[in-house]
């Protein structure tokens, strides 16, 4: 034992060391005899650690103001020295009488240099601290558009309230390392545009995974559901006129959320496959082009992506800007896939509209298919490498209007 505890037992218990040694201690001299010093100092030692563990462990996880205070006690530092953890000494004072939000960056700075606990700071047993953004890379963020987009309250000054709004859209998805800058940064096999505002694109994902955690689908998702008959059960979705709305409830139903999201400045985006912190997927549409036969090729497309290359390639995200004439082996796949599921290739083979795309012949493709009328419009667009073809077939702004307010 230290001279502390040999000579005054009343002293408090500061650090987790001392605790040890105290609890060994106590160990070392229980069945002292009645009134001899050794039980004197057991009846010391004994409060000493029950004063001690009833400030460290009030509940599961101790709320992050007494975590912090208690290190201060326990460190002898003073507000002050918390200056260059927290930003100022008006910042120190604001959150440590709870006027103000502990921010990522203070949490994380707390952890990092004063030792306070990750699952008290972030209020999450077991928690820890996943990857974040920089404080350069969120002031790249779109925030004055995403305000006006109404994803987020305004607020007099954005730049002051930057990693606020962060955390605040973070919460929404379901916490950190949902959505990691590492999904951006390295590109890999997606299908993106090279002037692509990646910050913009992040707050994207973001908005996009939010909606989705907020109105989970009903069903479980299993690894493996989207298969040949699967996509082709979604295709001939296509054949109604409020097919986009039966499509998302046809996934729901199988556990894969469907969030329409109209695209940011700059970000060149069609689709994109993402996933929930559960392993759940989401597609992302943003209808760029809002016409029946863009619908439902990009759906198809992100849809193989989950059949084809999510689980196998152990791929977190897809990102597709479809305007590009992409030579990957995963996107030709992705694009072969959602062609055959639209209309089946001996359909296509066998069909009049391949050699004389009239209207009498794609509409005849759409019902041997039993598809939109538009799907149909649009793989003769595409073979014929003609967009003038067949342009009144194609339902332009026909899908946008159903998830209005949906």
């Amino acid at each position: 034992m230290t001279e502390r505890d040999a000579g005054d037992f009343s002293s408090p218990i500061r650090t987790e060391e001392e605790h040890k040694k105290a609890v060994s201690r106590i160990i070392e001299i229980l069945g002292a005899e009645e009134g001899s010093p050794e039980d004197r100092e057991l009846d010391a030692l004994v409060e000493a650690v029950k004063a001690y563990e009833s400030r460290t462990v009030e509940s599961e996880f101790p709320d992050p103001i007494s975590a912090i205070k208690f290190r201060m006690e326990e460190a002898g530092l003073t507000q002050r020295d918390l200056v260059p953890l927290i930003g100022s000494r008006a910042k120190v004072s604001e959150v440590l009488s709870g006027k103000r939000e502990l921010t990522m960056s203070m949490a994380r700075a707390l952890h990092e240099h004063l030792g306070v606990p990750a699952d008290a700071l972030l209020k999450k047993p077991g928690a820890t601290f996943g990857p974040a953004p920089t404080r350069d890379e969120l002031r790249r963020f779109p925030w004055r558009e995403m305000v006006n987009r109404e994803w987020l309250e305004p607020r007099a000054n954005l730049r002051d309230y930057e990693e606020e709004m962060y955390r605040e859209l973070e919460g929404r998805v379901g916490g950190q390392g949902v959505m990691t800058p590492a999904l951006l940064r390295e590109n890999g096999q997606r299908r993106m545009n090279a002037k692509t505002n990646h910050y913009a694109l992040w707050a994207w994902c973001l908005q996009v995974l939010g909606n989705a955690n907020e109105n989970l689908p009903q069903g479980d998702y299993v690894a493996g559901v989207v298969d040949e008959t699967f996509l082709r059960e979604v295709a001939q979705c296509s054949s109604s006129a409020d097919g986009p709305l039966k499509a998302r409830e046809h996934l729901a139903n199988h556990g894969i959320a469907l969030v329409v999201e109209k695209h940011l400045k700059n970000t060149y985006l069609d689709g994109a496959v993402l996933s929930l912190g559960d392993g759940r997927p989401v597609i992302g549409l943003t209808l760029r082009y809002d016409r029946i036969d863009n619908f439902w090729f990009t759906l198809m497309h992100e849809l193989a992506h989950v059949s084809l290359h999510l689980e196998d390639n152990g791929e977190a995200a897809f990102f597709d800007d479809l305007d590009l004439k992409e030579s990957s082996r995963i996107e030709q796949e992705a694009d072969e896939t959602a062609e055959n599921a639209l209309i089946p290739p001996e359909l296509w083979e066998s069909s009049a509209a391949r050699e004389r795309p009239t209207p009498m012949a794609v509409y005849e493709l759409s019902q041997q298919a039993e598809v939109h009328m538009a799907v149909a419009a649009g793989r003769v667009r595409y073979e014929h490498n003609n967009y003038r073809l067949l342009s009144q077939f194609v339902g332009r702004g026909e899908v946008g209007r159903l998830f209005e307010g949906v």
